[in-house]
């Protein structure tokens, strides 16, 4: 295990299958030959976890990362909470398994801004549960960029076919344009091409943009949106040096980063990006956050309260995600070595 990068991975809402997700891809001997995964929760929802799905497995809980084995057959936790018998019940979700939900994001985030862990990895919270635990934000993404201080964050969602990066991310659907901006369209085209040389090793990445209205506008018949804010931010990314091409109209724009056409699609809002993505890549695609000081990489895939517990959650988007930030980690370190 010397050498391999140290990878946090929190627990999610310990009422859905993130400590069944967790149990079952540390369960993959594969993990261990990226990296060495250590897990941020609570110690009996881990258990009880390993208990149930994975009863050869061990835990191995740590006081602090130099005690890290990354021993095959354990899996190293760090205790962030302390829950109640009646917190730990599958598909029951609590105010207090919020509260520890979010916490082990906060140790997370805290230990990989101070290079203790290489990357963190998140297993899927409750937005809801985050509010009632005193959290105020949209989501994981904009926790985290909060508690790095950064607003330069993207979006992407990516599979081994197909990369989606947001513009705008979690909003209602009438209020999409009025949140994009020339400013904001132009960021996500410089953050995702930046990202896609320095984290997944592509030298000359090429960038689509999707229109935001039916056949890119019409020339401005059924909207402006293209010729007023898309095109001038495409113009400049041009100008920065960047191969990108837009606007397309997103009914044809898909099937041609399909067919291997592009690196990543620019996508307007959530669903124009997460549709097409999640057709392609259901159980596998990984939730990425360009942009920030870290390396952060999440499953594609809710709590899932419907089946916490029942043995049929599937740990693909999971070892997607530690694949992901373990590739993430090594392509930096080659990059930094060149420098």
């Amino acid at each position: 295990m010397n050498g391999l990068p140290p990878i946090g991975i929190t627990m999610g809402d310990p009422a859905g299958i993130g400590p069944e997700i967790i149990v079952k891809a540390l369960g993959d001997q594969t993990i261990y030959e990226m990296c060495r995964p250590v897990v941020l929760g609570d110690p009996g929802v881990l258990f009880a976890a390993i208990h149930k799905f994975s009863p050869r497995i061990s835990l191995n809980i740590l006081t602090g990362l130099p005690e890290l084995p990354g021993a095959r057959g354990k899996i190293d936790l760090m205790p962030i909470s302390t829950l109640n018998e009646a917190d730990l019940l599958p598909g029951k979700p609590t105010v207090a398994g919020g509260k520890a939900m979010i916490q082990a994001v906060v140790k997370a985030a805290e230990m990989t801004r101070r290079n203790e862990l290489k990357a963190m990895v998140t297993c899927p919270i409750s937005k809801i549960l985050m509010h009632q635990a005193g959290y105020h934000y949209d989501g994981h993404t904009e926790l985290i960029s909060d508690l790095l201080d950064t607003d330069d964050y993207v979006m992407m969602l990516a599979g081994t076919t197909l990369r989606v990066a947001l513009v705008t991310i979690h909003c209602a659907l009438k209020d999409v344009p009025a949140l994009l901006n020339c400013g904001k369209i132009r960021k996500t085209i410089t953050v995702t091409a930046k990202a896609l040389r320095e984290d997944f090793g592509f030298e000359s990445p090429r960038l689509a943009v999707a229109a935001l209205n039916p056949h890119a506008g019409e020339s401005g018949l059924f909207g402006s949106e293209e010729e007023e804010m898309i095109s001038p931010a495409i113009r400049m990314a041009k100008g920065e040096g960047y191969s990108v091409v837009g606007p397309l109209p997103a009914d044809t724009l898909f099937h041609r980063a399909v067919s291997g056409q592009f690196e990543a699609v620019i996508a307007m809002y959530h669903d124009q990006g997460l549709i097409p993505l999640k057709l392609m890549h259901f159980s596998d695609a990984v939730n990425v956050t360009l942009g920030l000081p870290i390396i952060r990489t999440s499953v594609d895939h809710g709590t899932a309260y419907d089946i916490a517990g029942t043995g049929q959650g599937d740990p693909s988007s999971l070892k997607a995600a530690i694949r992901t930030a373990a590739t993430m980690v090594k392509n930096r370190e080659k990059l930094r070595k060149t420098q």
